[in-house]
C-alpha cells in the first residue's frame, strides 16, 4: 500500500513539472524586472480648468431725439461691474458701430464715447444673450467764417472751443486747432469759440449753444483785411527783397514780424505803423486797414 502511494505522488509530481514552459523567458513578467530607464516618474499634467460659457453682447448708439443709430465716431469698452473703490478693468473694446461681445454670463458696465460725449450703463447678460441700445446725449457744432458776404478759405481759419467757467468765458479749453467745416460732437451746453484768421490779431468770438441730436451750424463773421507789406523807391515800383517788417499798433505794440519783398499780413480793421529795415537804414508807414479791404502797403525808401 505504501508504494501505491509513493508511485502516485512521484506521477503528480512529474505531471506539474511537465506543465512548466521550457524556458524562464516564457515566463510572462508580472512584476517589472528594473527600473525605469530615467529612473523618475513623469507627472500628471495637472488639469484643464473648464472654460466659462460664452453669451453674445449686441451694442449700439442713438442720438437723444433720432431713432436712427449712430453709424460712425463710436467707441465703446466694456468694464467689470465693481462696487468696491478703485477702477473697474478693461474687459474688451471696439470702435465698430454695433459691437457683439463674447462674455460670460453676468453684469458689466457698457461705456461708449462719441467725440466729447461718454455715456456709461449696466447691462446685465443672460446665458440667452442680450442686444442693448444706448442714448447718447449729444449734439454738434460746425463752424466756419467769412468777410461780409464772403467765406473765407477754410485753410486760413482755425478755430477753438472753450467752456466758460464763472466769468471767464474760456475757463475750459475742450478743442483747438479745428478748421472750417469740421464737425465736432459735444454735450448739450453753451461754447466760447473763438475765430481766429490768418496768425496776426485778426480774432473773432461768439457763445454759441449745442443742443441734443443737432448741428448748429454757425459761421462768426470777422472784420479784417489780408494786406501786402512792401518797401519801394516810389509808389507803383517793384518792391526791395529782403526787407524786414515790423507792424505796431499806435500804442507801439509789436502785431507782426515778416521777412521778404512783399509778405501779407491779415490785420483787424484799424490803424497801424510800418516799420520797414533794409540795407540799416529804417523806414516808416502809418495805414490803416477797412474790413474786407485787401490792398498793398507801401513803405517808401527815401531818406528824409
Amino acid at each position: 500500500m505504501r508504494r501505491v502511494r509513493r508511485r502516485c505522488g512521484e506521477g503528480l509530481l512529474l505531471a506539474l513539472l511537465a506543465a512548466l514552459p521550457a524556458r524562464a523567458q516564457d515566463v510572462p513578467d508580472l512584476v517589472p524586472r528594473g527600473p525605469a530607464p530615467s529612473g523618475i516618474r513623469t507627472p500628471l499634467p495637472p488639469p484643464v480648468p473648464a472654460t466659462p460659457e460664452t453669451a453674445p453682447l449686441t451694442l449700439g448708439a442713438v442720438l437723444t431725439s433720432e431713432a436712427k443709430p449712430i453709424r460712425g465716431g463710436l467707441t465703446w469698452r466694456i468694464y467689470e461691474d465693481r462696487t468696491e473703490a478703485g477702477r473697474p478693468a478693461i474687459l474688451a473694446r471696439s470702435d465698430e458701430a454695433q459691437p457683439t461681445f463674447r462674455l460670460p454670463p453676468g453684469t458689466y458696465l457698457a461705456n461708449v464715447t462719441y467725440g466729447f460725449v461718454s455715456t456709461s450703463k449696466r447691462v446685465a447678460l443672460a446665458p440667452a444673450g442680450l442686444a442693448e441700445r444706448i442714448t447718447v446725449n449729444a449734439g454738434a457744432l460746425r463752424l466756419a467764417g467769412a468777410v461780409g458776404d464772403v467765406r473765407i478759405p477754410g485753410n486760413q481759419l482755425a478755430f477753438a472751443v472753450f467752456v466758460p467757467i464763472g466769468n471767464n468765458p474760456e475757463g475750459r479749453l475742450v478743442r483747438d486747432g479745428l478748421r472750417a467745416g469740421d464737425l465736432v460732437r459735444l454735450p448739450e451746453g453753451t461754447y466760447h469759440v473763438v475765430s481766429t484768421w490768418g496768425d496776426s490779431n485778426a480774432i473773432q468770438r461768439a457763445d454759441l449753444k449745442v443742443e441734443n441730436g443737432r448741428i448748429t451750424d454757425a459761421t462768426l463773421n470777422h472784420r479784417a483785411a489780408t494786406v501786402t507789406l512792401k518797401l519801394v523807391a516810389a509808389p507803383g515800383t517793384e518792391a526791395f527783397a529782403g526787407t524786414s517788417f515790423t507792424v505796431l499798433t499806435p500804442g507801439g505794440d509789436t502785431i507782426r514780424e515778416a521777412i521778404g519783398a512783399f509778405p501779407q499780413v491779415t490785420l483787424a480793421e484799424g490803424e497801424y505803423q510800418l516799420i520797414a529795415r533794409h540795407d540799416g537804414k529804417v523806414y516808416t508807414q502809418d495805414f490803416k486797414v477797412e474790413s474786407g479791404l485787401d490792398r498793398d502797403i507801401e513803405a517808401i525808401a527815401k531818406d528824409p
